[in-house]
């Protein structure tokens, strides 16, 4: 089964169960204490436009991206307008294998405007959530090497992954969406993952929180180029009435692990709430432990101590 289904199933499992919170947990850690602050997105200076020109922003597409993560911030970095000219900065174009047209998230198709092989050098990249059983393998070597030159390569909800599995985020802090906080930390343990904030950022790699959550991240783009004032000046014409982008702790709610009860555990894995009669079982130091399915079993058994911690 393919990463993305897994985690539309623990999302979905999520929702469903609505399970209380628990407390929340520290990249790196296992847990800050009851009510402990959450970690500051900002971690980063302000931005330099490239003298005498645009800047180029990189959206990658593949097969089934997510609409709402690449869209919105097309649209703030599209509304951006300076001076008595109103005069856009960004040059926007999206970038995939082929210049082929492309079914993304619900149906809709969309023509590529350039492939790997032509695409302009990017400052700035945007990665959705993206199928990674069709995302074309060249597209993580572009995505390595055109983050190279870039002043930021932002993703959007689970385009975290993508991010990941390119080695983009080894040893740095980043965040997903919250559906998808478990399957990151069992997919990549060497990402710092930060549960709980809207972005996160760090150097020049920032990530989102889901789907929305990219409008902010690109609304703090906005803001690190040119200011507050047009950030929000863009925010207003935009009639977006959010503020994440200024506040990424907007986002405290999901910092908190599930906690399961004795019929409906909880995945130590994926974090989806399960029925403990239909799940599968593993007995670790004398404790059962519930899974969704054998992905997850598989990845516990192999490093049990590390998904214990979550919930110890």
């Amino acid at each position: 089964m393919q990463r993305r289904e897994l985690f539309r199933l623990s999302v979905a499992a999520a929702l469903a169960a609505a399970v209380p919170a628990a407390r929340a947990v520290e990249a790196g850690s296992t847990g800050n204490e009851e009510g402990a602050p959450v970690p500051d997105g900002h971690l980063t200076s302000p931005l330099a436009p490239p003298a005498g020109r645009d800047i180029r922003v990189a959206f990658l597409i593949s097969e089934g991206a997510e609409v709402v993560d690449f869209s919105g911030p097309w649209g703030v970095f599209e509304y951006v307008l300076l001076g008595d000219d109103n005069h856009n900065p960004f040059k926007l174009y999206a970038v995939a294998a082929s210049r082929k047209p492309v079914k993304v998230s619900g149906g809709l198709t969309v023509t590529p405007d350039y492939t790997f092989a032509n695409a302009p050098a990017p400052d700035l990249i945007v990665v959705p959530a993206l199928d990674d059983e069709k995302l074309a393998p060249a597209a993580l070597q572009w995505l390595k090497v055109a983050s190279q030159k870039t002043a930021v390569t932002m993703s959007v909800c689970n385009g975290s992954y993508v991010l990941a599995a390119a080695g983009l985020l080894d040893g740095r802090r980043a965040t997903a969406h919250h559906g998808g906080y478990g399957m990151m930390y069992a997919l990549y343990p060497e990402v710092g993952l930060i549960r709980g904030l809207r972005y996160v950022e760090d150097g020049k790699f920032a990530t989102s929180g889901g789907l929305t959550s990219g409008v902010d991240l690109a609304l703090r783009v906005v803001e690190r180029y040119y200011g507050r004032e047009v950030a929000l000046h863009t925010a207003e014409h935009l009639e977006y009435h959010g503020t994440g982008w200024m506040h990424p702790e907007s986002n405290g709610q999901f910092a908190r692990v599930p906690v399961g009860t004795v019929e409906r555990p909880i995945c130590p894995v994926c974090e989806a709430q399960l029925i403990r009669a239909k799940a599968l079982t593993w007995v670790y130091h004398e404790k059962t432990w519930y899974f969704c399915g054998t992905w997850c079993r598989e990845r516990f058994m192999a490093t049990p101590e590390r998904f214990i911690a979550k919930f110890s």
